[in-house]
């Protein structure tokens, strides 16, 4: 009975591990794994690293808060004095047959009203396009400066 359970509650965290990262993005390129870890590493320059693995391929920044001003909660609009969403960014460095994999994924979460004894708290939201094609803007010139061609 035990392992069924064990078993049910690995699947559930798998399950919720790939939901959120659906809005994954990929980069196939050819060139070797460090070129592509170098290039990798300088698209997230702008940010702290929290983690940088080069043996597991990852690489994950550290939370950037951004200001989000105008944004208003509840049923009379009223306005969120500290409205903010914070960001972070997680690429996984993969070698593949003749190939690096190179997958990318912001996870946002905004400040937002809760209610209850917490008004306020950080809440789950979509990644920013902007963001994502900042990153992938990025990593595509480095890439290309390595001499990588991407497929």
């Amino acid at each position: 009975m035990y392992f069924i359970q064990l078993c049910l509650l690995i699947m559930t965290g798998l399950l919720a591990a790939c939901a959120s990262m659906s809005d994954m993005q990929q980069r196939f390129a050819v060139c070797s794994y460090d070129h592509a870890w170098e290039a990798a590493l300088e698209a997230v320059k702008d940010r702290a690293i929290n983690t940088q693995d080069k043996d597991a391929g990852m690489i994950v920044t550290g939370w950037l808060e951004i200001p989000m001003p105008g944004r208003t909660f509840g049923a009379l609009q009223r306005n969120v004095g500290d409205s903010k969403d914070r960001s972070r960014i997680t690429l996984s460095v993969k070698r593949l047959d003749d190939v690096t994999k190179i997958s990318f994924v912001e996870e946002r979460q905004r400040w937002a009203f809760r209610g209850g004894s917490r008004l306020f708290g950080w809440a789950s939201t979509d990644p920013s396009d902007d963001v994502m094609r900042d990153v992938q803007s990025r990593l595509d010139t480095k890439l290309k400066e390595h001499k990588c061609s991407l497929s």
